[in-house]
């Protein structure tokens, strides 16, 4: 019988999963909420859940399962598949490889999952075939992930490729990671957030009130405000994407990548727009002849990113 593999995306609110057959083709899918305040056990509980419905929803078992591999926010060692930390989880020194394979009797594989995410778009998306690539997601918060000489780089003890925490202004807003003026803080959902309430607070008007009463908007909000020619949001949106358009252009020049690709649920509701607007504004942030030779993309595997990575993660692990 074919063996299949097992691919996960651990978030803060939801938990994605995946078969994948011996093609590379997605047979089966489903989604559950994370409810990560309800603790350790109740994640790992519907971690182990997630895997159990795929196997019974698609009539497999275990035994015709190759590897289970996740990709989940934080700093992660790569290599012995301990979580560090992790800003959206109640996961510090967390031995999740172990717990999994004790759990499941099957390998388990797990990274950082914009790494992942970048890892997956060049494997077998916008960015497959090349050997240097640059990789920014937008979501609630802002990953990023390196390909340098056609391989995942996640430096020393896998605490590399911070990308969203490159201090833009000193002075800036403070980000969640304690620092100040971070990408993050300017381009992320939650920098944006950030943005709106402060012109609430000043007496302004927006459509995005409402959608932001119970933090991080949802981006289906923010395509709807932009759509609608809200003042509010289009400024957040032009705030995000000039800072995206430094860094990038601090990133082409540092790396010197083929492509600079731009994931997540941002780019996923109005990534048009906002490549538009980064591209129009990188040439003043680095080099002419470093920038001539530089793609700005976005990816193209969306949602399933970070899947894809992980499966890429079960066949370099398994030499497929």
């Amino acid at each position: 019988m074919s063996k299949y593999s097992i691919c996960l995306d651990i978030g803060g609110t939801k938990i994605l999963g995946v078969i994948f057959d011996e093609q590379g083709s997605i047979v089966f899918r489903l989604k559950k909420k994370t409810k990560a305040k309800d603790g350790i056990q109740n994640i790992e509980d519907t971690i182990v859940s997630v895997v159990d419905e795929l196997l019974l929803g698609f009539g497999i078992t275990l035994e015709d399962v190759d590897a289970i591999a996740a990709g989940a926010p934080g700093v992660i060692n790569q290599e012995t598949g301990v979580v560090l930390f992790s800003p959206n989880l109640p996961w510090e020194n967390y031995e999740i490889k172990r717990i999994l394979e004790a759990r499941f009797k099957v390998p388990f594989y797990i990274g950082n999952d914009v790494n992942i995410g970048v890892y997956g778009e060049w494997k077998y998306g916008a960015a497959k075939g090349l050997t240097n690539v640059v990789g920014l997601f937008i979501g609630t918060g802002m990953g990023g992930g390196l390909i340098l000489d056609g391989k995942l780089y996640t430096g020393y003890n896998c605490k590399g490729a911070e990308l969203g925490h490159m201090v833009l202004n000193t002075e800036g807003p403070r980000c969640n990671c304690g620092q100040r003026g971070c990408l993050e803080a300017f381009s992320s959902k939650n920098g944006m957030t950030d943005y709106i309430h402060q012109q609430i607070k000043r007496g302004r008007s927006t459509l995005m009130e409402d959608a932001i009463t119970e933090g991080v908007f949802k981006s289906k909000a923010m395509k709807a405000a932009y759509e609608a020619d809200d003042d509010v949001m289009m400024e957040a949106i032009d705030r995000a994407c000039h800072y995206l358009a430094v860094a990038s252009g601090s990133l082409v020049n540092i790396f010197s990548p083929e492509m600079v690709v731009y994931g997540g649920g941002v780019m996923e509701a109005l990534g048009d727009v906002f490549l538009e607007k980064i591209v129009d504004q990188v040439d003043a942030y680095c080099m002419p002849s470093i920038r001539n030779s530089v793609r700005f993309a976005k990816a193209e595997l969306n949602d399933d990113s970070i899947l894809y990575g992980a499966l890429a993660l079960i066949h370099e692990n398994h030499n497929i």
